[in-house]
């Protein structure tokens, strides 16, 4: 008698969750690649970029050392408290449970909005506390330097919507 090896039971990912690391995956990408233009065409002169840039004017201010060095403590801070994958994922369950409802419940979703927004908030809080210890951190001089660069990008503006400069300035293309 020959004995055969039971078929081996395969599991799918659900489409749902296929979908939502795929949009993950894609907002990564895109972040990665504004990073990357920006430091491949801004020039590295230190000089703080326009108001209108992806970045905050505060976070340009600082020097590449202080924004390494608070960039590395708010990544760490996320890995320590942010959510499981478990979590994510039962927090999409609910909003895509919410939408087939009939009839459409939408508190159900803006609650889902408000959590989203609520760490967003937590997010920025612990940056705003790592740059004010950083700040507190500095000596006068390096304050000074900071608020330099700061009005400097502040006195840049934002890019006109024509595109065209203003005040015959040329900007930074």
């Amino acid at each position: 008698m020959t004995q055969s090896t039971p078929p081996r039971r395969t599991t799918r990912t659900p489409i749902w969750l296929r979908l939502v690391l795929f949009a993950s995956l894609a907002v990564n990408l895109l972040i990665f690649g504004a990073v990357a233009g920006h430091v491949l065409r801004d020039k590295p002169h230190g000089r703080v970029p326009r108001m209108d840039r992806f970045e905050a004017p505060m976070t340009f201010a600082l020097t590449p050392e202080d924004r390494r060095a608070i960039g590395k403590a708010l990544r760490r801070d996320y890995r320590e408290n942010r959510p499981s994958r478990e979590e994510i994922t039962a927090e999409y369950q609910g909003v895509i449970a919410a939408l087939r409802a009939d009839p459409f419940q939408p508190e159900l979703v803006e609650r889902a909005f408000e959590r989203q927004r609520a760490s967003a908030a937590t997010r920025m809080e612990i940056g705003q506390a790592l740059l004010m210890q950083r700040l507190t951190e500095m000596s006068a001089q390096d304050r000074h330097d900071f608020a330099d660069r700061l009005e400097e990008g502040l006195k840049r503006g934002p890019k006109p919507r024509d595109g065209k400069p203003e005040g015959g300035r040329d900007g930074d293309r």
